[in-house]
């Protein structure tokens, strides 16, 4: 049950010194000198008219209209990349900032990979991020980290990543957002540690992006510890690579 409130209002200035200084222009700005009783029920206004039997109805408050964004892309798009650690870019880098013999929590490890198509005809582009060590699982002979990287496809422009990487298990991590024909996307990433830490495989559920370009997709290779990019994509020849591919 909603009861009203009930406010008092005295004006401080004297009515005809009031009219002389300030002008009967703006005695509207005062509040009257009696009481005034404000409801917290919204008041209904009906008006009729006769000739043509209509009702209007108003109400006294104000209602900020509720503004909608135009609807993305409710389909979802796979693509599949592999990311491999070849040796070539003194990567990763371990921080041991808990400064402990084990690893533990707080130690950090910046990296950069080699980003290929799921097919591995492709070189795409590259990974870089930070993952902060969260817990040592011994009994799991590995580690969990909170990861937080970006997978580079050249002019096709970026995806960005957030989540937990465990590197004993498949995980799966939120797709934050984009660049370039990514802006706007979200979804989800797994990722499938195949040789902890030099070769791991990803399939992105995308949403909100219009289609993805035909050079980007093709069926993926089956992961296994043994996959290998092919020599053309390797070498980064113009015909197995994507226009400006970051390295």
């Amino acid at each position: 049950m909603i009861s009203s409130s009930r406010f008092s209002y005295s004006s401080s200035i004297p009515p005809l010194q009031t009219q002389k200084q300030i002008g009967s222009s703006s005695l509207s700005q005062f509040f009257p000198t009696k009481s005034l009783k404000i409801s917290t029920t919204p008041q209904v206004s009906t008006s009729r008219r006769s000739s043509k039997n209509t009702t209007t109805t108003a109400f006294f408050f104000n209602n900020p209209k509720q503004h909608q964004d135009s609807p993305k892309p409710a389909k979802v798009q796979e693509l599949s990349v592999y990311e491999i650690n070849e040796r070539d870019r003194g990567s990763p880098a371990y921080l041991r900032l808990s400064q402990k013999s084990v690893n533990s929590l707080g130690d950090l490890v910046p990296f950069s990979n080699k980003l290929y198509s799921g097919n591995l005809e492709k070189r795409l582009g590259i990974t870089a991020g930070l993952c902060v060590l969260i817990q040592h699982v011994p009994e799991k002979k590995g580690d969990r980290y909170e990861a937080i990287y970006s997978f580079y496809f050249g002019d096709y422009g970026h995806i960005s990543v957030q989540g937990a990487y465990l590197t004993y298990q498949d995980t799966y991590l939120a797709v934050t957002g984009g660049s370039g024909i990514f802006e706007g996307v979200s979804g989800q990433v797994k990722l499938q540690q195949l040789v902890f830490p030099f070769k791991l495989f990803y399939t992105f559920y995308l949403k909100g992006i219009p289609d993805l370009p035909a050079e980007l997709l093709g069926k993926p290779v089956e992961p296994s510890p043994n996959v290998e990019p092919s020599p053309a994509a390797k070498a980064a020849e113009p015909n197995a690579s994507i226009p400006n591919f970051t390295n």
